[in-house]
């Protein structure tokens, strides 16, 4: 096969790395879009931020903030440069000032000038120093007990036990697959007898219900710890549980009364024995837990009908260049003698400048977008601000609606709803909250499905519980008020409120 050349031609469509460091800023809140600069502002020396951040929520409006410019500032420090003000692929102004270009140098490292070693191992030290709160965890708790009670031979086997049961309380590993655990990874031999007998131990542990192997198992332990005395509801209730436990689930109550031959009264007790049991003893163990607060990214303020959209002035550092390294690059660019040392410190120089530059263009355009997008969201959902959250003022609005008015790509809107919340007068919002399929009712408006779910929630919530109401007269409802819904579709807004059917819903 003879070997021949040819030329085509072809069209390829690539990301720069500037427009994936923006999409990468653009999907984050305004939590991670603050860590995001405060390692940045680490990672690279040659970007300075001119405040440190406030505490505080700091509201101010996108545009506005966004063409700021600190006179104030600017006059204190006449060496500060925005990231606009160098090209570093253009040729510098001349420079007269002298530059100690030895210092910095040093300040990035003897040997290597590709990595700036400032704050290397800054989290790790802070990681030591920083004092830690004693408190015990949940499975800690289970250990001390054990140690209380356990021989020294059986210590290991329970700790393997309990080193088993999960943080809501419950062992669900079968015991056939721990002891085949000890065998091959502890070369310890033993039996599923012996692990049962150790386990009925450990069920008595504090708190009730712990180590159960299941629902039922979990309830009837805390009820076997009830001081009986002459309370006969917990004597049905146990019944109840271990003989009609399938029945309990599914709300079968004429079942249950003819199988243990009791009335309503007497299931009714029994019931609310039941209710003040806790069905995950694990998670009221003291177990140290990472909170996650919400920061709002927007506020949206109705001002005598004027809606004022705000951005959480956390999302608008007031970043630029550093001054010492702008000046180096002139400096260097000025001189006359230029040394293969020099050469190349100020070619990492140049490489750290750009980095801030791209950083800096990133967020400036990360503000833009996020403030055109939500004024378009405040826009077409007008109506629900004015209102003040009413959601049967919601308008159905998909992305490619907001995509199309702001002349941006979906994926774009996509990261911009993704994570991020807007505070208002009557609550925080995420903003994928006012993102909602349309439906057309009889008089020919589209209606958002919003609309439609807290018209299910309320006659649900309101319905009587002896007799709930079914899917079907849930739909003759909607129906009564001009919505033509088909039962499925009723059944499947029902299942997305987290709503049961109207079996389980139903009480004595």
């Amino acid at each position: 096969m003879a070997l021949k050349q040819e030329l085509s031609q072809k069209f390829l469509q690539k990301l720069s790395p500037q427009q994936i460091q923006f999409i990468k800023l653009l999907q984050l809140n305004t939590q991670d879009f603050e860590e995001k600069v405060s390692q940045e502002l680490l990672d690279n020396p040659a970007l300075e931020n001119l405040e440190g951040v406030d505490d505080g929520i700091d509201y101010r409006g996108g545009d506005e903030r966004n063409n700021e410019i600190s006179k104030e500032k600017t006059d204190e420090n006449k060496e500060s440069y925005d990231a606009e003000d160098l090209n570093v692929n253009n040729d510098f102004d001349e420079y007269s000032h002298d530059i100690n270009v030895d210092e910095l140098l040093r300040a990035g490292g003897d040997d290597d000038f590709g990595s700036f070693r400032m704050g290397e191992d800054y989290n790790n030290e802070e990681q030591r120093d920083m004092p830690m709160a004693a408190q015990s965890t949940f499975h800690e708790y289970l250990y001390e007990q054990a140690r209380a009670i356990f021989e020294d031979q059986e210590l290991e086997l329970v700790y393997h036990l309990i080193g088993s049961i999960e943080d809501d309380g419950y062992l669900r590993r079968e015991l056939r697959s721990i002891v085949n655990d000890l065998a091959f990874n502890e070369n310890i031999i033993t039996t599923e007898a012996k692990l049962e007998r150790l386990l009925i131990k450990i069920q008595n542990f504090d708190p009730p219900g712990i180590a159960a192997r299941d629902l039922q198992e979990c309830l009837l332990l805390q009820l076997y710890k009830k001081d009986y005395g002459d309370n006969p509801a917990i004597d049905i209730a146990e019944k109840l549980l271990s003989e009609q436990f399938d029945a309990f689930t599914k709300k079968h109550y004429d079942k249950i009364k003819k199988s243990l031959k009791i009335n309503d009264e007497q299931l009714k007790a029994a019931m609310n024995e039941i209710l003040k049991l806790n069905p995950k003893p694990g998670e009221n163990g003291s177990v140290h837990v990472k909170t996650q607060y919400i920061v709002p990214d927007f506020s949206v303020a109705n001002d005598d009908g004027v809606l004022q959209v705000r951005l959480n002035g956390r999302n608008a550092p007031e970043l630029r260049l550093s001054a010492s390294y702008v000046e180096t690059l002139k400096a260097y660019e000025s001189s006359a003698h230029k040394e293969k040392q020099l050469r190349d410190a100020v070619q990492y120089i140049k490489q750290k400048v750009d980095g801030a530059k791209w950083f800096i263009d990133s967020v400036k355009q990360r503000q833009n977008t996020l403030m055109k997008t939500m004024q378009a969201i405040v826009q077409r959902q007008r109506e629900f601000f004015i209102e003040g959250g009413d959601e049967t003022k919601l308008r159905p609005m998909i992305l490619k609606d907001i995509a199309t008015q702001v002349e941006l790509d979906i994926s774009t809107i996509s990261r911009v709803a993704n994570s991020k919340y807007v505070e208002t007068d009557f609550g925080i919002f995420p903003l994928k909250f006012f993102f909602s399929e349309g439906l057309t009712n009889e008089e020919g408006e589209e209606v958002s499905n919003r609309e439609i779910k807290k018209i299910l929630g309320d006659a649900i919530g309101q319905e009587d519980k002896i007799k709930p109401l079914t899917d079907e007269a849930l739909m003759d409802l909607l129906k009564e008020k001009g919505y033509n819904i088909a039962r499925r579709t009723v059944a499947k807004y029902r299942e997305q409120l987290g709503i049961p059917v109207a079996r389980l819903r139903k009480e004595i």
